[in-house]
């Protein structure tokens, strides 16, 4: 992608496999027009295959129009100001559980062992699972269900193929997912304590139960519910699992962390995980699909073209982030960069409601790992991204070793 923006400019159109025509954008005032533009016009891109098939047609993130409003509504309370702050102690205690596991002075991945505390999280602060062989079983499948590979592929976007060999495994263990997702939800609708249940699946039950206009269906639940897992668990590991990476490479930021960490400042870890974000996205560009000719990036583009606005070289202009290659988590202070030019969480109208819901994740994580660990490089700093899940991961796991701090 940098290639063909520094060989065709900020605007290029790209012939896609099955004779699909797609147009890359790079320049923020065009992604901004793209993101804020009518919701009438510009759809999500729903004919990916794969993302319908993993999240389902009552996902949020494929939603159109009205049924988008309708869900964003629903959805938005339980990711609220008042919900995060209740949330924050059951993560803490997630977080100080997972650092005190580390060994001392051994390498390991630090994006394993990241995947490992987001997915706890989904599994007790959204889905409010307690300890029983429910939440071990989903421990134990929701990592091979949502570990997908190129041979994976075929197999979703194809549902004829899913009766043969390794993607009727890969449709089995999806059904028994939902079974158990279904099973919790419908039993969690009727628990004594739902009142009182602070979790996000319990919220959005009994913010169900009180609108107006009907409220979620079963199926709606299910499918956000999944799609919060594939969106909050991945994203939110490689974030973090980048910034242990990058401060483990740079004692001089390390220490700054640290003391954010030992004195609590919530403003500057947020800020490690921003830039995080920045320099490594996890989605390198997001898509919409236009259902009428619209004139954009100078140019009038036909009904029916894929408009791709590129976070990734966004991110990483020169001309927008000083020093882009470098990892600064100070730019996200003073001079917080402006939303047009930050896009890891979208943006206009489709903006991922649990963005403030990652942020105070990552931030607590930090915070515990920081507090304990004196972090170490396992390796020199040339560590590249590769496609894991449609998301970009550290290609080694960004492998890290750390001491007890005295």
């Amino acid at each position: 992608m940098p290639v063909l923006r520094r060989r065709y400019g900020e605007t290029v159109r790209l012939r896609l496999a099955g004779g699909r025509t797609a147009v890359q954008l790079s320049n923020p005032e065009h992604i901004r027009q793209m993101l804020a533009g009518s919701p009438t016009t510009f759809h999500p891109n729903r004919g990916n295959a794969v993302l319908l098939a993993l999240l389902g047609e009552n996902s949020l993130f494929l939603a159109d129009e009205d049924e988008h409003v309708r869900l964003r509504r629903l959805l938005t309370p339980a990711f609220n100001g008042a919900a995060l702050r209740g949330y924050g102690e059951l993560i803490t205690g997630l977080a100080v559980e997972e650092a005190e596991r580390w060994p001392s002075a051994v390498p390991f991945s630090a994006h394993t062992r990241m995947q490992a505390l987001t997915l706890e999280v989904m599994l007790r602060v959204v889905y409010g699972i307690a300890d029983g062989p429910r939440l071990n079983e989903l421990r134990s499948r929701l990592p091979e269900l949502f570990d997908i590979g190129p041979l994976d592929l075929p197999g979703l976007q194809i549902p004829k193929l899913q009766r043969y060999w390794v993607w009727r495994r890969k449709a089995e263990l999806h059904e028994r997912v939902d079974e158990l997702i279904r099973t919790e939800t419908a039993e969690r609708r009727s628990a004594p304590d739902l009142a009182g249940r602070t979790d996000v699946l319990s919220q959005l039950l009994r913010f169900s139960e009180e609108d107006d206009g009907g409220g979620l269906s079963d199926a709606e639940l299910h499918d956000n519910l999944i799609t919060m897992l594939v969106a909050g668990h991945e994203t939110t590991a490689t974030a973090l699992a980048w910034a242990l990476y990058e401060l483990s490479h740079d004692p001089g930021q390390l220490a700054l962390a640290q003391r954010a960490a030992d004195e609590n400042d919530q403003r500057y870890l947020e800020a490690v995980v921003k830039e995080s974000l920045r320099l490594h996205p996890v989605i390198h560009e997001v898509g919409r699909v236009i259902t009428e000719p619209v004139d954009l990036g100078g140019y009038r583009l036909p009904a029916g073209t894929l408009v791709m606005g590129s976070i990734g070289l966004v991110h990483a202009d020169p001309s927008l982030f000083e020093r882009p290659t470098v990892f600064r988590p100070s730019r996200f202070l003073d001079d917080n960069p402006p939303p047009t030019i930050w896009l890891p969480f979208g943006g206009g109208l489709r903006r991922c409601i649990g963005a403030a819901f990652s942020l105070t994740e990552g931030t607590i994580v930090l915070r515990e790992v920081l507090r304990r660990w004196q972090l170490e490089p396992d390796g020199d700093r040339t560590e590249r991204t590769r496609v894991r899940n449609l998301m970009l991961v550290p290609a080694r796991g960004a492998r890290i070793s750390g001491v007890p701090r005295t």
